[in-house]
This record gives structure tokens, sequence and C-alpha cells, in this order.
């Protein structure tokens, strides 16, 4: 049994449990369990608003709790709940007027005191080279490589065609290859391919 399939069998018995018996224990459950990585994935939408991704956060899981009857078990509840934070974080975007301007790849990487200084170049980089990818390819990246959803998956929560986030995705990873092509091994000067 994959260990995918073990977590969606137990979500999906505590939903069952939330939405017939009204056992909010369980879908708090839920919410232990989707917390951090709900977060995560907002923090890196939003670009390292910790304080933001926290109230989206809480309101992602306040719409899930309204709308729980409405998962039909058709994708992962992980799936349905990063669909919900999603659409809060656009809702945000659009009521304050902004345009999302960056997707962080790790919201603690700027502050790591310890860091090697070429990962940490590397890293301001490779965020500097993700500000030229469209938001699309930002977010099919964000979902298909970074939080490991399938592309399917990525699709749904995206709402958009498979055709298209599998699309968003390869023309971001090529536009970031060559964005940081300097970063590519080299051979040693001197030796023979």
């Amino acid at each position: 049994m994959d260990d995918r399939d073990g977590q969606s069998r137990l979500d999906a018995a505590l939903v069952e449990r939330a939405v017939r018996d009204g056992d909010t224990r369980a879908f708090e459950a839920l919410v232990r369990r989707h917390q951090g990585l709900v977060r995560a994935q907002l923090r890196r939408l939003l670009g390292h608003d910790a304080a933001m991704a926290d109230d989206l956060a809480q309101e992602t899981f306040v719409l899930a709790w309204r709308k729980l009857e409405q998962f039909r078990g058709d994708s992962r509840f992980a799936t349905w709940l990063y669909r919900i934070a999603h659409s809060c974080f656009l809702q945000f975007l659009r009521s304050h007027g902004r345009q999302a301007e960056t997707v962080a790849l790790d919201p603690d990487a700027d502050h790591a005191a310890d860091a090697d200084p070429q990962d940490l170049e590397l890293r301001l980089d490779l965020t500097a080279a993700l500000q030229h990818l469209s938001m699309n390819q930002r977010a099919a990246l964000l979902y298909c490589e970074q939080l490991g959803l399938s592309h399917q998956e990525a699709a749904e929560v995206l709402d958009m065609p498979l055709g298209t986030v599998k699309t968003h995705v390869m023309r971001g990873k090529a536009r970031l290859r060559e964005l940081l092509r300097d970063w590519a091994p080299h051979p040693m000067q001197g030796t023979s391919p």
C-alpha cells in the first residue's frame, strides 16, 4: 500500500466522521494533518509574508469546514484543500488590487545564517529568475515541483486544463535552465570529455 493511499483513506474517514456526525474533533485532526502544507503553500505564494499566509490558512480551514459536505472524494482531500487555499490567495490579490509578485522557493531560505554562501547565492539567483516567469508558470512549478502534486492534481488546484499545466511546467523549467545556465556544472579545465 502506497503511503499516499493510506493518508487519503485516513482523510476520507475523518471527512466522513466530520460530515456525518458533525465531529469537530475529526475536522481538527484534518487541520493538524494539513495545516503545515497549506501554510507553506501560502507562504510561497505570498513571497515570505508569514502573517498573511497564516491569516489565509485560517480562512482556508474555515471555508473547508463550511464546504466539507461538498468534498466528493474525486481527488485527495489535500488537493481539494490546496484548491481552496489557492482561491483564498487569488481573492486576497483581487481585494487588495495586487499582482502576485513572487513565488518563493523556501520561506526561510533568506534567513539561514549558517547557509553556504554559494547556496545562498544560487537561491537568490533562482528567486530572481522566477520573477522572469509568468505567474502561471511559477504556480505550476510550485505545485508540481515544490509541493509534489501530480500534474493532474495541480490542474485541479489551479483550475486549468491538464495540458496547460504540463506546458507551464515545461516552459517554466526551460526558462529557468536558460536563466540559470551559468550555474550548470562545467567540466574541469584541462580534462577531456
